[in-house]
């Protein structure tokens, strides 16, 4: 684009001439004059390169005239000069090169307008205004769960139901015929062998052979009742060498691990029940039998009761998370005072600070029980024994803090009243 586009070039010295001044040839430049002259005013930016079009002025400014050659080049008619601009009206810095800029006009001339805006017309209206957002809901903080209600973590019912059925059936062998009660202790030692052995072979692929430990097992209760602790020491030492010859019939892979777990089996259930067995001999022996089982059946009823209600504190989380500190003290009150009664009413010669002891012993050898057992079924991997009993679980699951109990009571007893 050249200047004669913009019509006829001025003479020089002319008002509005575009040539060269003593500064030096500049295009688009303000008029020469003070406002050029300026001290501040270094140098005009070049011409800015115009749309291909019309050219006003010349032959075809038929409307327009000659381009005006007495002020500045352009002029904002309402806004005039450019603040902060270079004193001829044209804009400085941030602000664009034509005034027009701001508003969107094209800045490629004279012909450039300024397009519609609030400040230009009153009827400007925006294209496409966004709309405003709908005001969403504040969300509502979630009412705080209520807390959770304790559990018994089983059916209270039937455990209750299948506990005074057990009951009943032991207390009744156990004053009519004592014979009777040595053969409820046996068949409970085989059962007890028969859920161990199984959930051995189930979880850990351990085969204990069953058939020796449950006629060793059998026979170990009733030697101990016949021919007292040389008896059930004869039969514990032949039950375990009948588990190592069975285990000979079958392929040697794995031959240690199983003898060992049925080895392991005879002692933990017939050798501990036939403690029970040998109390049972006494002349008061139904009687030493009932304390033994009150006690440890207190014991435990003790630790729930009050565990359930004011437990908070973990005896041993890693091995059963269910049992608390708070719940140890009250087994331990309750078989304390159970302890005192029995062995002042129902043990010839029995004197409650015996009992006492007693009923600390007690509490201390279930819960070591109870927690023995819990770490075998964790160790398996498994909640319950059995599912024999309703709301037991299996037999194992009720004689695992009266095992070991029964060694402590039958030795305690005969310390403090004799073997009678």
């Amino acid at each position: 684009m050249n200047d004669s586009s913009w019509g006829a070039p001025p003479q020089a010295g002319q008002a509005g001439y575009w040539g060269p001044t003593e500064r030096g040839p500049v295009q688009g430049a303000a008029p020469a004059g003070p406002a050029y002259d300026a001290p501040e005013a270094q140098q005009t930016r070049p011409m800015p390169i115009v749309p291909d079009g019309p050219a006003y002025g010349g032959d075809q400014d038929d409307d327009r005239g000659a381009a005006r050659t007495g002020g500045p080049l352009f002029r904002d008619e309402d806004h005039g000069a450019f603040p902060g601009g270079n004193g001829a009206g044209f804009p400085s810095g941030d602000h664009g090169r034509f005034p027009d800029e701001r508003y969107g006009g094209r800045s490629g001339g004279p012909s450039a307008q300024p397009h519609a805006t609030p400040q230009h017309d009153s009827s400007y209206v925006p294209q496409n205004p966004e709309p405003m957002p709908a005001a969403q809901p504040q969300p509502q903080p979630a009412p705080a769960p209520a807390p959770p209600k304790k559990s018994a973590g089983r059916d209270l019912g039937a455990a209750i139901g299948v506990g005074v059925g057990l009951g009943v059936v032991i207390v009744a062998s156990l004053f009519v015929v004592k014979a009777v009660f040595v053969g409820v202790v046996a068949v409970a030692v085989v059962v007890g062998l028969w859920e161990l052995t199984s959930r051995l072979q189930e979880r850990k692929q351990i085969k204990a052979p069953l058939v020796p430990l449950a006629v060793g097992g059998a026979a170990m209760v009733v030697a101990g009742y016949v021919r007292g602790a040389e008896g059930a020491w004869v039969a514990m030492a032949l039950t375990a060498l009948a588990v190592l010859v069975w285990r000979m019939t079958e392929p040697p892979e794995g031959y240690l691990k199983d003898v060992t777990a049925g080895v392991f089996a005879a002692f933990y259930v017939p050798f501990l029940a036939t403690f029970v067995a040998m109390m049972l001999t006494a002349d008061d022996g139904p009687w030493r039998v009932l304390t033994f089982l009150l006690l440890t059946v207190v014991s435990d009823t003790g630790a729930y009761a009050v565990g359930w209600r004011f437990g908070t504190h973990k005896l041993a989380p890693r091995i059963s998370p269910g049992k608390t500190r708070e719940g140890l003290l009250g087994a331990v009150s309750f078989a304390m005072v159970a302890g005192a009664l029995c062995l002042q009413f129902l043990i010839d010669d029995g004197t409650w600070w015996q009992g006492l002891l007693l009923g600390l012993a007690v509490a201390a050898s279930a819960t070591l029980g109870d927690l023995g057992e819990s770490m075998i079924k964790r160790d398996l991997g498994i909640k319950d024994m059995g599912t024999l009993l309703p709301g037991h679980g299996g037999i194992m699951d009720r004689l695992d803090s009266l095992l070991p109990t029964a060694p402590v009571v039958w030795l305690l007893l005969v310390l403090f009243v004799g073997s009678g």
